[in-house]
Formats: structure tokens, C-alpha cells, sequence
């Protein structure tokens, strides 16, 4: 017989429920997540509320719609339009409509290798800095080279330069917070709270690497500040990156995204007439920036991706710390090698996260069928995020080929026209001493050890 408590504590198991289930149904597109949702807040109405309101409900969108809709409102509507006789023509417009930006005739430098090329580069900017220098670091360390930029930051700032610094709440520690606090640069951290909705989870993290100088010179690409990052004092290099340094308007979209970013962190405003001045000079390399992140088009990044691979005539090269690309890029790649399109993706042999090496080994199997070629460089472990296109088209930036930066975290890219540059992205991702993965050795692996690859690939969106 039912008591009263009982049909009480029943009605509102229901309601719990029924609320989540209308919410997630009006709120969620990826049908995998609103089934386990959904499901969760049936079989468990209390602790699925919990969870769900934790960390189901995007928050960050929510914030950045108040913080962020003038400097939205602002952007004109992307208009170029191209020769037909360009080869790149569909692909231009295509991504101009995808982020409404339009490209930018721009300067772009061969690759920095390493911190050993970027960061005197970097330093040197930061020393000749004039009105203003903005920073953003996933990781920022509090080691030899992070105490070398915090010292010339403020010495930028004490002698007048609007110095901003953006740390990650999760990939840089309080350290190296306090550090900037104690030589009164002004910092903040992404993403970093005790309140649950805002604290600093795995995802949702600010992942790219930004320095602009003066709103004319900008550094961008994979490489954090960290003595890891270089050679020159250990005389053997833990983490190898690349970087590229930027002059021409395309810094104007740089920028622009910083002070958005500031703004949603702080909520400060930065005057964008100190910021971001018209005196750009032009240069010769058509490009554009392309962000991604949890407020802004989730799958932006993914689109373009599919825009390039599908634009493909002759070749797709991509190099990437971490390959576990949302089923959608499989296809497409797997597609464009049974058109006949030289596929080749490197990896490293080693990452530094060994459930990303087992779950990629469960991951690409079909690309190898479709004739796919995965190859992986030796150590030290390469963080570099390259992609090049027919030896003209160039991506570079923070982004990894994997569902967290393809659509939790914060990420910005550049997409670049230029035959140079690409052929120097080439020569770097077709290093020497590359080991193919075939078929055969993945087939030769142990039950156990492809159970263990299959269960680790099953935690995808959270690796």
C-alpha cells in the first residue's frame, strides 16, 4: 500500500525527471549524450538532477551571450568572392561563410621550431612592446622560461605597456598565478571556480597559445611556455612544437579574438582603439583565423575540416599529438583515400597520455582499410597541429584532432593559401624515421590488450 510519502517522493521523481528529459530534448543535438541524459534522469531522477545540472548544462554559452553581443553584432558579414579558375575558389567561400571573416593578405613566417626558435622571438617582442601585449597559455610553467616571460612582462608593464595575461584555470597552477600577481602583471584564469558550474574541469578549457604585440605582430600555433619545450639547458628536448610568427591584418582578427576572450574571463573591456589600430601593412598569404569553442559555433572547426578534406584533389597531410576524430572526419577521410587521394596522417609513437595511444589504436582501423596511411614519428614527442592540403592550403594552430577540441574546449586555427608555407608544413610532417601502423600489427595485438584499447576508446569525448 502506498503512503503518502511515497506518492510524494514518486510525483517528484517524475517531475525530476520529466523537467530534465524537456530540457535536453529542447537543448541537445548530440543524440548519444541526450539518450544518456535522458536515460540517467529516468533510472536515477535525484542523482541524475545532480549530475545534470552540474555538468550538463552549458553555462559557458549562457555568460558569453551577456559578455560578448556587441563585439558579435560588430562583425560585418562575410561578401568575398573568388575567380572561378582558383582551384581553392569553393573552399575560400565556403569557410568565409563558416566563421563570417574574410581572408586577410597577411605576412606569415616559416615555422618556429621549438622553443628554441619562438620563444627569443616572443621575448624579443615582448621587450620592444609600445602600447600593448596580450598573452594566452593553456600551460604556463613556473620553471626557468616562465619566470624569463613573467619577468619581461612586467618589466613591459612597469614602464607603461597595457600588459593582459590569460593562464588556463587547469593547465596552469596557482604558482604560476601568484607569480604574475607578485610582480603586479595583470592575469586571470580561465575557467576557475569552486562553484561546480564554472570550475576547472577537464573540458572547456581555454587551449590556445596567443601572443599579440601592439595589436601588428602576433605569435600563435601549438607551443606552451614551459622549459619542456626546449633544448638549449637540458641539451635534449622533451616536447617538440611549432609556432608562427604573424604581421599584416589578419593580426586585427587575432586581437579581436583576445579581448573577447578577456572580456568573458574579466569582464574588462579593452579599448579597442589601443588594441587593434588600422596600420596593418599587407602581405602576400591569403588567411584567416577559425575559433571554435563551447560558446561560439561548436562545430565550426569541424566543418572546415570537412571543407578541406572534401576540397582535396591530390593529397591530405595532417600531423597531431592526439588522432580521435569524431566518426564524421573518419568517414571523410576514409572517402577521400577511396577516391584515390594520397592520405597521410602522423602521430606520435609515444604520446605523453597513454589512454590516447590505446584508444587510437582502436579508432583507425577503417582508415587503414580504406587505404589510409598512419605513421608514427619517434621521440621526442611532437605536439605540433599541422594539416596541409594539395601543397597549398595550410591549418595551424591550437587545435587537436579530437572531440575535445573539436567542440569542449576554446580553441583558435589559421587557414593559409600559400605554396611555401605549405611546403614547408609538409617537410616537417614528413619527417624521417617514420614507422607505418598496419593492419597486421594492429590485428597482432592480444585479446586482452584490445579489450583494454576498446574500453579506453569508449571515454573518447573525455581523453
Amino acid at each position: 500500500m502506498w503512503d503518502a510519502s511515497s506518492i510524494i517522493i514518486l510525483g517528484l521523481d517524475f517531475f525530476i525527471a520529466a523537467a530534465i528529459t524537456i530540457h535536453v530534448l529542447l537543448r541537445k543535438r548530440n543524440v548519444t549524450s541526450a539518450i544518456g541524459w535522458i536515460g540517467l534522469a529516468w533510472l536515477s531522477p535525484l542523482v541524475g538532477a545532480i549530475l545534470y545540472f552540474t555538468f550538463g548544462i552549458n553555462r559557458v554559452q549562457r555568460r558569453a551571450q551577456i559578455l560578448r553581443p556587441s563585439a558579435k553584432s560588430q562583425l560585418p558579414r562575410f561578401s568575398d568572392s573568388f575567380s572561378n579558375s582558383d582551384p581553392f575558389a569553393n573552399l575560400k567561400a565556403t569557410v568565409g561563410a563558416l566563421t563570417n571573416r574574410a581572408l586577410a593578405a597577411s605576412n606569415i613566417s616559416l615555422p618556429l621550431q621549438d622553443g628554441d626558435d619562438a620563444y627569443p622571438q616572443m621575448l624579443a617582442a615582448i621587450n620592444n612592446a609600445k602600447t600593448t601585449v596580450g598573452l594566452t597559455s593553456y600551460i604556463f610553467r613556473s620553471d626557468k622560461i616562465g619566470q624569463e616571460f613573467i619577468d619581461a612582462l612586467a618589466i613591459a608593464s612597469h614602464r607603461g605597456v597595457m600588459v593582459r595575461v590569460l593562464i588556463d584555470g587547469f593547465g596552469s597552477g596557482r604558482v604560476t598565478y601568484n607569480l604574475f600577481r607578485k610582480q603586479n602583471v595583470t592575469v586571470a584564469r580561465f575557467m576557475n571556480s569552486v562553484l561546480p558550474w564554472r570550475m576547472q574541469f577537464l573540458n572547456l578549457r581555454q587551449h590556445k597559445k596567443i601572443l599579440v604585440i601592439d595589436g601588428v605582430t602576433a605569435f600563435i600555433g601549438g607551443l606552451n611556455i614551459a622549459d619542456e619545450n626546449t633544448g638549449r639547458q637540458r641539451k635534449k628536448i622533451k616536447v617538440r612544437d611549432t609556432h608562427f610568427k604573424i604581421s599584416g591584418p589578419v593580426v586585427k582578427q587575432i586581437t579581436t579574438d583576445f579581448l573577447d576572450d578577456w572580456l568573458f574571463t574579466t569582464g574588462e573591456e579593452l579599448p579597442q582603439a589601443l588594441w587593434n589600430p588600422d596600420n596593418q601593412a599587407f602581405g602576400e598569404i591569403q588567411s584567416r583565423i577559425i575559433i571554435s569553442g563551447p560558446d561560439q559555433e561548436t562545430e565550426q572547426l569541424m566543418m572546415v575540416l570537412l571543407s578541406a578534406i572534401s576540397a582535396a584533389q591530390k593529397s591530405i597531410k595532417i600531423a597531431t599529438p592526439y588522432f580521435l576524430p569524431a566518426e564524421i572526419l573518419m568517414v571523410a577521410l576514409q572517402l577521400s583515400a577511396t577516391r584515390g587521394i594520397d592520405v597521410r596522417i602522423v602521430i606520435p609513437a609515444i604520446s605523453d597520455h597513454a589512454p590516447m595511444d590505446w584508444a587510437m589504436r582502436a579508432h583507425v582501423g577503417p582508415l587503414l582499410h580504406a587505404g589510409c596511411k598512419i605513421l608514427r614519428a619517434p621521440l621526442p614527442f611532437n605536439h605540433s597541429k599541422l594539416m596541409v592540403v594539395d601543397d597549398a592550403w595550410c591549418l595551424f594552430g591550437s587545435p587537436n584532432w579530437d572531440t575535445r577540441s573539436m567542440r569542449l574546449n576554446f580553441e583558435m586555427a589559421i587557414e593559409a593559401y600559400d605554396t611555401v608555407l605549405a611546403e614547408k608544413l609538409s617537410s616537417i610532417i614528413d619527417q624521417s624515421s617514420l614507422v607505418p601502423l598496419t593492419k597486421e600489427e594492429l590485428e597482432a595485438r592480444s585479446f586482452a590488450v584490445k579489450c583494454r584499447d576498446a574500453a579506453t576508446r569508449l571515454l573518447l569525448p573525455y581523453l
